[in-house]
């Protein structure tokens, strides 16, 4: 086949795959004001999404504050410039590292599971019998998912800041001796609340892509069994993908 027939058809389908995630943005944006109110539904899927991911989010946070610290305590000491370590560890987790971390890891473990779930659903006709029922599905199973990826990703990505600047005060002062009085101060010093707060609306941002996106793909599996399979990986790929090309949009956008 000709390559450039092949660049237009991958663009075509990218195009109304875009297309049509959009429109189940429009759907679910279009529902969330109207009652019923899935109280209990979103509490679930809050647990879901936010508490089950807490231990896989500790070990990361930590480890990634653990290395960081390592790394560029090494790296300065080369030109004397150790004291500010505190401050690139604070600065790195609450801008890029924890919003972006804690979003890839949602994204694999709660993303994956909200595929697959909506994917059985269709292909086993869960959701048209919903639909028999008069109830509509977008409201009862994607917007509470869509809610909760908006609350628990700042919420996970709070904690994965903190993880990650106690992790660097491991290494810092437990490793290589540096006070502790001058990390903490130079944490607090030249961290601005600015970083924290633009750090949660890109988490927010990232909770809703990957809830709409793997909404997405489960809700219009197709296939069977093979078609749940592709459906969950390529909610996966999508949204990291998503999660690094729109994080330097947003990091240029909130800290220019």
């Amino acid at each position: 086949m000709n390559p450039f027939a092949r660049i237009g058809e991958l663009l075509i389908s990218f195009t109304k795959e875009m297309g049509s995630i959009l429109l189940l943005l429009c759907k679910v944006l279009k529902q969330i004001p109207l009652p019923p109110y899935e109280i209990k539904n979103i509490i679930k899927q809050m647990q879901e999404i936010g508490v089950r991911s807490l231990p896989v989010v500790f070990i990361t946070a930590v480890f990634t504050g653990m290395v960081l610290a390592l790394q560029t305590y090494t790296g300065f000491k080369r030109f004397g410039a150790e004291s500010v370590v505190a401050t690139v560890v604070a600065m790195s987790m609450t801008r890029e590292l924890g919003p972006v971390l804690t979003a890839l890891i949602v994204a694999g473990r709660a993303g994956a599971a909200m595929a697959a779930e909506l994917g059985t659903m269709r292909v086993t006709e869960q959701i048209d019998a919903l639909e028999t029922l008069a109830t509509n599905p977008v409201k009862y199973l994607i917007v509470p998912r869509f809610l909760s990826g908006c609350i628990m990703l700042p919420s996970l990505a709070l904690v994965t800041d903190i993880i990650g600047i106690l992790g660097g005060y491991i290494i810092t002062v437990g490793l290589f001796g540096t006070s502790s009085v001058s990390y903490w101060k130079r944490t607090w010093n030249y961290l601005e609340m600015e970083d924290i707060y633009n750090g949660l609306i890109k988490a927010a941002f990232f909770g809703a892509s990957i809830a709409l996106i793997s909404c997405y793909k489960g809700f219009y599996t197709e296939g069977g069994a093979e078609g749940v399979g592709k459906a969950t990986t390529g909610a996966v790929v999508l949204s990291s993908m998503t999660i690094l090309v729109s994080d330097y949009f947003l990091s240029a956008w909130l800290f220019r």
